[in-house]
């Protein structure tokens, strides 16, 4: 009878961390939902020289042209890159940060998932234990 009682507060334990998984869940799902334009990539910021001789870039020292800023990215297998108007910097650097913070949450949400894949697993073997304790102990009554 005692291993039968063990076996129903692990039950309720794994109950109580199903819940907790699927709520934490459930909140990424909201987080995710709520998220703007996305956009993968990596923001650089670069300077250029140019072809005329007798430009700035060329004095000592150099005045180079820029910054000028470009995204690189891969995506589907083709890697790409692209500028970026200085006026449209903070939307791009947001997108970019939204890209990261789905990236993550997606990550969490797979681990967790498999988190609670496992514990239901163990739930269902756990509540068949009890109830083939239950059988052995009626059987033996």
């Amino acid at each position: 009878m005692a291993v039968s009682h063990a076996m129903r507060q692990n039950l309720h334990i794994m109950a109580v961390s199903a819940e907790s998984l699927e709520k934490r869940i459930q909140i990424i799902k909201q987080q995710i939902s709520k998220f703007g334009d996305l956009r993968p990539g990596a923001l650089s910021k670069q300077y250029n020289i140019c072809g005329n001789p007798n430009c700035r870039c060329k004095a000592d020292p150099p005045v180079k042209h820029g910054p000028y800023y470009q995204i690189s990215f891969t995506r589907h297998g083709k890697s790409s890159s692209q500028f970026v108007r200085e006026e449209d910097l903070a939307e791009v650097q947001q997108q970019l940060e939204n890209y990261r913070l789905l990236r993550d949450l997606v990550d969490e949400w797979i681990t967790l998932s498999a988190q609670l894949s496992s514990l239901r697993l163990r739930e269902k073997r756990t509540a068949t234990a009890v109830e083939m304790t239950r059988r052995k102990s009626r059987i033996s009554k």
